[in-house]
């Protein structure tokens, strides 16, 4: 009697499964991120306090896997470790100052929203690869997004909260470049972010050049566990490590687009939570750039992609 197995799904749509469950952890955590981000005022804590949590529960966590991380960075090239180390402080910095500008839905939807056009620049840049026409519509949308939440949803820093949270942007289509070309797992990229990222915000700390109250002795324990748990576990840790996933089951074009629906979220809670009014000007620009993702993420990026032998490179 002859016997029949159904077929094992084949590895590309394992690939695909698992890439598309770790996008959707992204969205929400980026969410928390956001929205914890926003109401760092409200918590009493100092950027500098909100970056040594940030950082310092993933360093301290996997401890184990530095000594690991660092004899494998001998086979990275510089500019790669650049690039990934801009998720750490630099890109966290101008996040937070961004959200301190503006508002938690203006920043969930500015710095995922502009990451997209970020890493087609600055592929088209690097590579000098076609960009194919639907995509140049759907990047037109985010443009078009971007000048109508700088025109219409501002207040009297708001300009200056957009051009913060773009720049924020710039930095993490960078690392996202910078990620896809890294021999590093997902546990070894978070580990070196991770513990650059707390030297450096401890010694800026130390030097009065970011205020913070660990230095003061006025640490308030409950806002920092809180703190902890949302940034230093979920945006610290499995964020990033869902991103890594993604990015390497994906490709980094297609998770750099769809992690900009998370505004969506943002928009929706910041309402009850933070009692951010969704205004007729923010509710446009989310609509032209979570349209212009989609459609971004729709588009085959066969032709926007570097070629392959760079790649491997």
């Amino acid at each position: 009697m002859t016997t029949f197995a159904f077929p094992s799904p084949s590895a590309l749509s394992r690939r695909t499964m698992v890439g598309v469950a770790a996008l959707a952890a992204v969205v929400c955590l980026w969410s928390s991120f956001a929205l914890s981000t926003r109401a760092l005022e409200t918590t009493g804590m100092s950027m500098g306090d909100a970056a040594i949590m940030r950082f310092g529960v993933p360093a301290i966590a996997l401890a184990p896997w530095i000594p690991r991380t660092l004899r494998h960075l001998r086979g990275e090239h510089a500019s790669v470790i650049a690039l990934v180390l801009l998720a750490g402080l630099p890109h966290f910095l101008l996040f937070a100052w961004g959200a301190h500008l503006t508002s938690a839905a203006l920043t969930g939807l500015l710095v995922p929203g502009t990451v997209p056009l970020f890493v087609t620049v600055l592929l088209f840049l690097a590579f000098r690869s076609p960009i194919p026409r639907r995509r140049l519509i759907a990047l037109g949308a985010i443009v078009a997004g971007v000048a109508v939440s700088a025109t219409l949803t501002g207040g009297p820093a708001g300009e200056g909260g957009i051009a913060v949270l773009m720049a924020a942007g710039l930095v993490w289509a960078a690392y996202t470049i910078g990620l896809s070309r890294t021999r590093l797992d997902p546990l070894g990229v978070i580990a070196l972010v991770s513990l650059t990222s707390l030297i450096a915000a401890l010694v800026l700390a130390a030097a009065g050049a970011l205020p913070s109250q660990l230095f003061s002795g006025t640490v308030d324990v409950p806002a920092w566990g809180a703190y902890a748990l949302v940034q230093g576990v979920g945006t610290g840790m499995l964020s990033t490590a869902c991103y890594v996933v993604a990015v390497k089951n994906l490709g980094s074009s297609i998770t750099a687009a769809a992690g900009a629906l998370s505004p969506v979220l943002t928009a929706v809670v910041a309402v009850p939570l933070l009692d951010e009014p969704l205004t007729v000007g923010l509710a446009v620009a989310l609509v032209l750039i979570v349209s212009g993702v989609v459609a971004f993420a729709l588009t085959p990026a066969g032709a926007a992609r570097p070629p392959a032998a760079d790649r491997r490179r």
